[in-house]
């Protein structure tokens, strides 16, 4: 199963409205999990099997994991007052409109309503993305030439 298949599952999924499904074939295991009650994150967790048996790593222990969980709840109410552009499909994320032209923007860049910001591509079409609103990119929230879901935050931009 390619990132393609993967996707298409996804949309798939979040369109019937079931809150988690899961695929399993010999070597290859993928649970997409949907939460109830309108949020709109998805979550896909893919995990590939080997039939030799293979080294497991121990969990991370509870006290590594409530960090980093700390550490965003800083990071979120830092960006409160920041837009984010949201992803309006499901597809893979490119800052550049071809590899050999320069990014759409950068971080401090001005955009306004209808400028181009990114594309996204699904299923061979390449998508441009406009900004809904104007004012200064503060942060790229998605690395270049990576798989981005519905509703996925791409860029913070300070409306001011």
């Amino acid at each position: 199963m390619d990132i393609k298949d993967i996707q298409n599952l996804i949309k798939f999924v979040s369109k019937a409205e079931v809150s988690e499904v899961k695929y399993k074939t010999k070597d290859f295991e993928i649970t997409i999990k949907t939460p109830l009650a309108g949020s709109d994150a998805v979550y896909a967790q893919p995990a590939v099997y080997h039939t030799a048996p293979q080294a497991v790593a121990a969990p991370a222990p509870v006290a590594t994991q409530a960090a980093p969980v700390a550490e965003k709840a800083e990071a979120a109410s830092d960006d409160s007052k920041y837009v984010t552009i949201k992803s309006p499909m499901i597809g893979t994320f490119y800052r550049k409109p071809s590899p050999d032209k320069d990014v759409f923007v950068n971080v401090g860049d001005e955009v306004s309503v209808g400028k181009v910001v990114c594309v996204i591509e699904a299923m061979k079409l390449f998508n441009q993305i406009e900004s809904e609103i104007s004012g200064k990119i503060v942060k790229i929230l998605v690395d270049d030439a990576t798989p981005v879901e519905y509703d996925q935050p791409l860029f913070l931009v300070d409306p001011s």
